[in-house]
């Protein structure tokens, strides 16, 4: 092959990689290469050359000067003959996006490792990880989804892909995890589990099994893949995940992983895991296959915009709970816990009235995933809303087309006409499509919820399905929604209006809300509060402080900003109803228990 790269696990106790990469025919006026400024998946500018240390080139084992053309981008002298370049990656950071290596593992996305040379973007490529040479490492073997060339059976050896897209496209491990094999649709599926953990593997196994089986039925079929493998980094207090086309890399807290003992209805901490390999899962298709026309190719030199994001995300977020009830890993009630919990995160945050999800999912690189404490108030989840959004759409068309239509149907022609065609999606179209196959009018509905700021009808599309739509006050800082209070005095809550953090010293605010009580008062994000009315708070004793007192009642604040105590007066307001839950409508009639049937179990 014309285009051949080494990685060399260098310098585990520095976190070094060694890359070489041969380029048999370069451009004889000067080859460029590059790295990529961000990875498909996570939209922010990351600037992954900044890793790179100590680069040189050769040919005819002779130097080739290397001129430095921008922060990611380098051009070598012309050369008629092959050309090699050295260079040594720093990777130490323990994340999906990334790469990290240390005495206990390595791990590495293509886009922190791989230059690109310019002008053979689409030509084969073959990689060689090289095995360690120190009896250390004499355990370790290679999890990757990369095709396999020539590999011993530790997995070290020769690599394949079919062009730089591919490559970048497979993340790899490599170490003493622990694996695990399933099949599903005549299908293996792996999961690679890196760290310390006690997971009950057996039950792992079968819940993943139902949730990938439900997933693959909804589409119709699974992509063509060979294999399909979670790698799972396994640490104290982690979480994450970042899709890729016939693999994800996740990140958990070895909690988050079911026990021998785990109850047959999931805990929270394993619920939230299987949502994140739902999610990740249902990516397959819906991003990586499905993607918005400006993703093809990707530009990984700079932002690509799309009002899109709502889509590929939200549907997603909306999916990946859905598909754990409709798989039977988890009951209905542990269901609409989880659609509670979104709601209320949605509606705590004031941003909802001043960004669409359009607009979020465009501003994406700048806002999103650049989020200071002025978040709540300025801007609204893609993630979130999107998925409230995708409800309220499925929901919308099952009722209008009585039952004949729903957001499955646009899915699988979302597949069928784009995804298996390689064909991307313009701005718009998704839109165009949804109105197209359900056959109704769903202009104003997109002019509202997803280019507007209107508040989604949930209450009452919830309501054709036999949902009951609850609102009640915040009673703690713990408070994440999604269940009935037992505070018999919740009606009498009252709030100050900011979000708080654990400090050594007392409360840290972290958020203030827009024209509630903390704001008026004058206090801010970073301020840590030390005393409520001459009383010494923390994170467990300051809302039992304050429901002490009334609506209107005025209290006294010692806070301390940065290193100067200031003393502030804050009058109280109502605690506002934005925590929700939900419940099965026990006197729904006979239609609406039909369509929540028909809804949650996929008919």
């Amino acid at each position: 092959m014309n285009i051949q790269y080494t990685v060399t696990l260098f310098k585990p106790h520095a976190h070094i990689f060694k890359v070489t990469l041969e380029i048999n025919q370069p451009d004889e006026t000067g080859q460029v290469f590059s790295l990529p400024a961000w990875i498909p998946g996570s939209y922010m500018i990351r600037d992954f050359a900044k890793n790179i240390i100590n680069i040189k080139a050769k040919s005819n084992n002779k130097p080739v000067n290397l001129e430095k053309v921008d922060k990611s981008t380098w051009k070598a002298e012309a050369v008629n003959t092959a050309i090699l370049i050295e260079y040594e990656v720093y990777a130490w950071d323990l994340s999906v996006r990334s790469a990290h290596f240390d005495m206990s593992h390595a791990f590495f996305n293509g886009t922190s490792l791989f230059l690109m040379p310019h002008g053979f973007e689409h030509e084969p490529i073959s990689l060689n990880i090289k095995k360690p040479e120190n009896e250390d490492y004499s355990s370790w073997h290679v999890t990757t989804s990369l095709s396999n060339k020539d590999t011993n059976k530790s997995g070290f050896g020769l690599y394949q892909a079919n062009n730089y897209d591919d490559l970048i496209d497979h993340p790899v491990e490599i170490g003493t995890h622990s694996e695990f094999n399933f099949s599903v649709e005549n299908t293996s599926h792996k999961m690679a589990l890196t760290g310390l953990h006690r997971a009950n593997e057996e039950r792992l196994k079968l819940d993943l099994t139902k949730i990938c089986r439900t997933h693959i039925k909804m589409f119709g079929e699974l992509p063509d893949l060979e294999e399909y493998i979670f790698l799972v980094m396994v640490t104290g207090d982690g979480y994450g995940g970042l899709e890729h086309r016939s693999s994800t890399s996740l990140m958990c807290s070895r909690d988050d992983l079911p026990l021998a003992t785990q109850a047959k209805d999931p805990d929270e901490k394993y619920r939230n895991f299987l949502g994140l390999c739902s999610h990740e899962y249902f990516h397959t298709w819906n991003i990586k296959r499905i993607k918005p026309a400006g993703f093809l190719p990707y530009n990984l030199s700079t932002e690509t915009y799309t009002q899109q994001l709502w889509a590929f995300e939200g549907i997603t977020s909306y999916y990946d709970e859905l598909a754990l009830v409709r798989s039977g890993v988890i009951s209905l009630t542990s269901y609409l816990e989880l659609i509670g919990q979104t709601i209320t995160r949605v509606l705590r945050g004031k941003g909802r009235f001043n960004q669409s999800i359009a607009e979020s999912s465009f501003e994406a690189w700048t806002k999103f995933y650049k989020q200071d404490e002025s978040a709540p108030n300025t801007i609204v989840s893609y993630y979130a809303k999107g998925a409230l959004l995708a409800l309220c759409l499925d929901l919308t068309i099952r009722i209008h087309s009585k039952g004949k239509k729903s957001l499955d149907d646009v899915m699988r022609h979302l597949w069928n006409n784009y995804g298996k065609k390689s064909v991307g999606l313009k701005e718009g179209e998704i839109e165009n499509i949804a109105g197209k196959i359900s056959g109704i009018d769903l202009k104003e509905f997109f002019t509202k919820y997803l280019y507007g700021t209107e508040e989604l009808p949930l209450e009452s599309l919830l309501s054709e399905v036999g949902i009951k739509f609850n609102l009640r006050p915040t009673t703690s800082v713990d408070d994440k929604g999604g269940k009935i209070s037992e505070d018999k005095n919740q009606h009498k809550l009252v709030s100050i209006g900011a979000r708080f953090a654990e400090n050594s010293t007392g409360v840290k605010i972290t958020q203030v809300f827009s024209d509630e009580s903390a704001e008026q008062a004058g206090l801010s994000a970073g301020d840590v509060i030390i005393a409520i009315n001459n009383l010494q708070v923390n994170k467990l004793t300051i809302d039992k402080i304050i429901n002490r007192y009334s609506v209107s009642d005025e209290i006294i604040i010692h806070a301390f900003r940065r290193d100067e105590l200031k003393v502030f007066k804050l009058v109280l307001n109502n605690a506002e109803l934005t925590t929700c839950y939900l419940q099965v409508n026990e006197q729904a009639n006979t239609e609406q228990c039909r369509r929540k049937d028909n809804w949650l179990f996929m008919n």
